[in-house]
């Protein structure tokens, strides 16, 4: 059995000890907004928030979390800074097919919280290890870019 907090809620489920998170998160919570891609923990498909650092759902055993927080994309419902990167992703383009946006949103935010002062260059650093075979990642910059300076003016 394991206990965590999800979205903001307690859970309590029975988990095998080989079940990583990510199947968890889609399989019994029925959270399908962690999407699944390579299961190698490289293309950053499943990020979430665990213990409020991004991590690679697909790489963590449930078993692992047990007493700790996790958010899913669908957590980030009532956040104002994920509301304005949703905002500057539609405004720059940042997304075609979407496969990749919920685990880039949440890598986005940490980068907008950990690093206000990033330039372009850091910020494709930083996503690194969120892959996206769509957009060429010019507009998911310039989306973390907005935000980044428009909180820096405020």
């Amino acid at each position: 059995m394991i206990t965590m907090t999800v979205n903001g809620e307690s859970v309590t489920l029975a988990a095998e000890p080989r079940t990583h998170l990510a199947d968890l998160l889609r399989g019994d919570l029925l959270l399908t907004g962690t999407h699944l891609g390579c299961e190698h923990g490289v293309c950053g498909a499943c990020t979430v928030e665990v213990d409020g650092a991004p991590a690679r759902a697909c790489l963590l055993h449930a078993g692992s979390c047990d007493g700790a927080t996790v958010r899913t994309i669908e957590g980030f419902d009532a956040d104002p800074l994920m509301a304005r990167l949703r905002e500057a992703f539609a405004a720059e383009h940042a997304l075609q097919c979407g496969y990749c946006t919920p685990g880039m949103l949440v890598t986005a935010r940490d980068i907008v919280l950990r690093l206000p002062q990033a330039d372009a260059a850091r910020v494709r650093e930083e996503l690194a290890g969120n892959l996206c075979r769509c957009t060429g990642y010019r507009g998911i910059v310039r989306a973390i870019l907005s935000v980044l300076a428009a909180r820096a003016a405020t």
